[in-house]
């Protein structure tokens, strides 16, 4: 598993949206699929030790464990929040890849605008990188 190559405008989006909906609060983001992970945005008062493989692996689990939520009576899946000593990681997980967003507290309803605009942004990426259009 590898890093990924992104086209710039999409993690641009990420970063610009996760900004505009978290400010101050966000700590870090970070792209994944079954095949690589990138963390795209990393806070400047943070050191970059986080095991990004480790995180990865396990936040892929929900690729597989969305159908275990399929026609239950609290609805479709929407996001997935943990919560730490430190901070808090939203996961938001579409077709094949997610994005995780590592913050400090935030209210409900900031942690579900944010579940919300990724979403959107997922939803609408077409999941090919810069590399892949110079071929």
């Amino acid at each position: 598993m590898g890093e990924l190559t992104l086209e710039s405008a999409f993690v641009d989006e990420l970063i610009g949206a996760c900004r505009a909906t978290v400010g101050d609060e966000l700590r870090s983001i970070t792209y994944f699929t079954e095949e690589g992970v990138e963390q795209l945005y990393l806070r400047s008062d943070l050191e970059q030790t986080a095991d990004l493989v480790g995180f990865a692996d396990h936040e892929r689990l929900g690729f597989r464990s969305q159908s275990a939520y399929r026609d239950t009576e609290l609805g479709g899946y929407g996001a997935t929040i943990r919560m730490f000593e430190n901070g808090y990681l939203s996961r938001v997980i579409r077709d094949g890849h997610g994005v995780w967003v590592t913050t400090d507290d935030l209210s409900m309803e900031r942690f579900e605008e944010l579940s919300s605009v990724l979403a959107s942004i997922l939803d609408e990426a077409d999941h090919t990188t810069d590399s892949d259009r110079s071929r």
